[in-house]
């Protein structure tokens, strides 16, 4: 929304920052068609006039040299399908020798043409789709039905398969919805907040800022982490655990709300079901007892603080935040069910100022799910015709010689996803790969055609962030490229002109009549609320908080799910007393975001972090040569050189580090080893050495 225009051509627009889950809202000065400023909305809901330096600054990719404006093919795909092409000696090149720049409507042609050839050939599951969260509701629900509907292939997922996809199944074998139960806001009245697994202040600071002020109105803080992080020094209960212990430690505190009785007995009774079995089977597990960890050398005050962290949380008016600390493990599905049993045993859920809050690393992962970009589940949490590959399905296919296509829409598949090595194998076995993208990238410099498309600053689209809030975001400045959806619907007309759509109203109409949740979100409805809308939205209103008055299950009663403990990892080693090499864990730096391709190129946000670095205890530090670098190796594969600093957050044995940067090649290390459900790669615990 345009809030004031003078003869100066100076604008100033509201919209949506689309970096983190968070999802803020923004105020924007452009001028003559320029953006020159980004603040806070002073009054926006969600950022309550805050914004990171992501937010503030993030925007100036737009302007860098390396924005893909144009439609790219690879000339050894182009001299290997001439045959595809109209013109026959392209003119026109990038800087670089490796790509011709063609018309859009020549390249949608060739495109059209090399996906059918590749369906008759091979069949339409030898082709696949990749979603991810930087495109819009619009541009993901548009994307699951072109590879469905007019390829006719049942695989399709989204850039969840690495990060959240486990709070989606813990939580919907639990309580029925797999999304946040409150709105953000409900932090600032909680009386006692659990952050596991979570880097808040880096990863989403505006939440952080809620917690932060909650304390300041007298609320209690736990903060459960492999290390120490900024919220810990504010944290009443600072508990530093093991890798690969969430699920331990959260069955230790169900353990404690039983033995002691401080379970909500008529909640349970009237709105829970499984509680006896669920009773039984925590009780009797001999991993659930805190006294566990008495016996573990440098983790004996974890004994006593689990049981108060128990305690506080049964007591009191509690939520749970969650990110990527508890999701990319082996039993992360186990783990997200496990804090929905803490929730259900207690009655913090369906009310005011408590329940779940799973922090999601891209503004609109929560919308591409609900759009449908999941080989699992179509639109709405249907089931599908058919259950479709995941994404490490995909590459072991593409390797095998069953998928032949990947169309990728903004995902990072060659530097975010694991075992990189296997990934770029599959990408060289392919007969086309495909890529939206904004900026150029290690996708970009791997797929057959690129099609430069508009960013987030430069169009219209609906976004849904961490707590269910649509947001309808305005273009800031103008830009001649395709959207994402415009350039599926150009293919379709090719393919199918029975599938194509008249208009982006057109679009979001068909997308609200099929995901139900999204029913009442207009368009106009969206305009005319800045604050945005919470799903379910009805045509008369919507939903902030979930599970008020019955459970999104079949019979409306929510759960109990009970999983035990697996010993393995670094635990185990510890118990053992016998460890060598180094335990290590990764996260984010408040400056970048994911791969980092559009934060790089913006100075300030480069200058603040310009290398992925290596986190090492005091003690550790001893052991090595601090000027130099350090190389990890893993089983799986090796890092590039890093450099190493010194830290008082990180216990002996341990390491951590960033994933930004694509020169260290940090996801190499990681294997295939994953949540037993989802697949979701194991990137918060790999065992390594480290060589200097």
């Amino acid at each position: 929304m345009s809030r004031h225009n003078n003869h100066n051509h100076h604008k100033i627009i509201d919209s949506v920052c689309t970096y983190c889950g968070v999802g803020c809202d923004i105020a924007a000065v452009v001028e003559n068609g320029e953006i020159k400023k980004v603040y806070a909305k002073e009054d926006g809901k969600v950022s309550r006039g805050k914004l990171c330096i992501k937010g503030k600054e993030g925007w100036r990719y737009l302007y860098s040299p390396l924005r893909i404006k144009e439609a790219r093919v690879k000339k050894s795909f182009f001299e290997a399908n001439k045959g595809l092409f109209v013109t026959k000696k392209p003119t026109i090149s990038t800087a670089d020798s490796v790509y011709y720049v063609l018309g859009y409507d020549e390249v949608y042609d060739a495109v059209a043409a090399k996906l059918q050839e590749i369906k008759q050939k091979y069949g339409p599951e030898s082709i696949a789709g990749i979603g991810g969260a930087r495109t819009s509701c619009e541009g993901s629900y548009s994307f699951q039905r072109f590879i469905r509907q007019t390829l006719g292939s049942p695989n399709i997922d989204n850039c969840a398969r690495v990060c959240h996809s486990p709070s989606l199944a813990g939580l919907r074998r639990t309580v029925g919805e797999g999304a946040a139960t409150n709105p953000f806001d409900d932090i600032l009245g909680a009386e006692f907040l659990l952050v596991i697994g979570s880097n808040t202040t880096e990863a989403h600071p505006i939440v952080a800022n809620r917690v932060l002020d909650a304390l300041s109105k007298g609320a209690t803080l736990a903060v459960m982490d492999v290390r120490e992080i900024q919220l810990s020094k504010k944290a009443n209960f600072q508990l530093t655990i093991p890798y690969e212990a969430n699920l331990l430690v959260l069955n230790m505190m169900a353990y404690v709300i039983l033995k002691e009785k401080l379970y909500d007995k008529e909640f349970v009774k009237k709105r829970v079901a499984g509680f006896e079995g669920y009773k039984e089977a925590i009780l009797s597990d001999e991993y659930a007892n805190p006294e566990l960890f008495a016996k573990i050398h440098g983790y004996e005050n974890l004994t006593i603080k689990i049981k108060e962290v128990a305690r506080t949380y049964a007591k009191s008016r509690s939520m749970i935040l969650w990110g990527l600390g508890v999701t990319e493990h082996l039993d992360g599905s186990a783990a997200v069910s496990a804090i929905a049993n803490l929730a259900l045993l207690t009655g913090n859920i369906g009310k005011e100022s408590v329940g779940l809050m799973p922090l999601r690393g891209q503004n609109n992962v929560q919308g591409t799910c609900d759009m449908g970009c999941l080989p699992y589940f179509a639109p709405d949490y249907q089931v599908p015709p058919r259950e479709g590959l995941k994404t490490q399905e995909v590459i072991e296919s593409a390797i095998d010689g069953g998928v032949k296509a990947i169309y990728n829409i903004g995902e990072d598949l060659s530097h975010i996803h694991a075992n990189l090595s296997k990934v770029n194998g599959g990408l060289s076995a392919l007969e086309l790969l495909i890529t939206h993208e904004v900026i150029e990238a290690d996708m970009t410099a791997k797929a057959d055609v690129v099609f430069g498309v508009k960013s987030a600053y430069e169009k219209k689209g609906v976004y849904t962030n961490a707590e269910r809030r649509l947001h309808l975001s305005a273009p800031l400045v103008e830009s001649d490229l395709p959207d994402d959806w415009e350039i599926l619907n150009e293919i379709t007309k090719r393919v199918n002109p029975s599938l194509v759509f008249g208009s982006q109203d057109e679009l979001w109409a068909e997308a609200r009549s099929v995901v139900k949740r999204y029913e009442g979100a207009t368009y106009e409805r969206l305009s005319a609320n800045n604050d945005g809308l919470q799903w379910p939205v009805s045509m008369d209103s919507d939903t902030p908080r979930l599970h008020e008055k019955k459970f999104r299950t079949a019979d409306g009663i929510a759960k109990l799910y009970y999983q035990k403990y697996e010993m393995r990892g670094h635990v185990s080693e510890l118990i053992a007393e016998s460890s060598e090499g180094y335990w290590l864990t990764t996260g984010r730096i408040i400056a970048h975001y994911n791969n980092a391709s559009q934060t790089r190129v913006v100075e300030k946000l480069k200058s603040a972090y310009d290398e992925d670095v290596i986190l090492v205890s005091h003690d550790d530090a001893k052991r090595f040569d601090m000027t130099k670098r350090v190389k990890l190796v893993s089983e799986y594969g090796e890092s590039a050189p890093m450099r190493l600093k010194e830290s008082k957050t990180i216990k002996k044995g341990t390491l951590y580090t960033t994933f930004h940067y694509r020169e260290s090649g940090v996801n190499y290390l990681f294997g295939d080893e994953g949540d037993e459900i989802t697949k979701t790669s194991r990137f918060k615990a790999v065992k390594v050495r480290a060589v200097q």
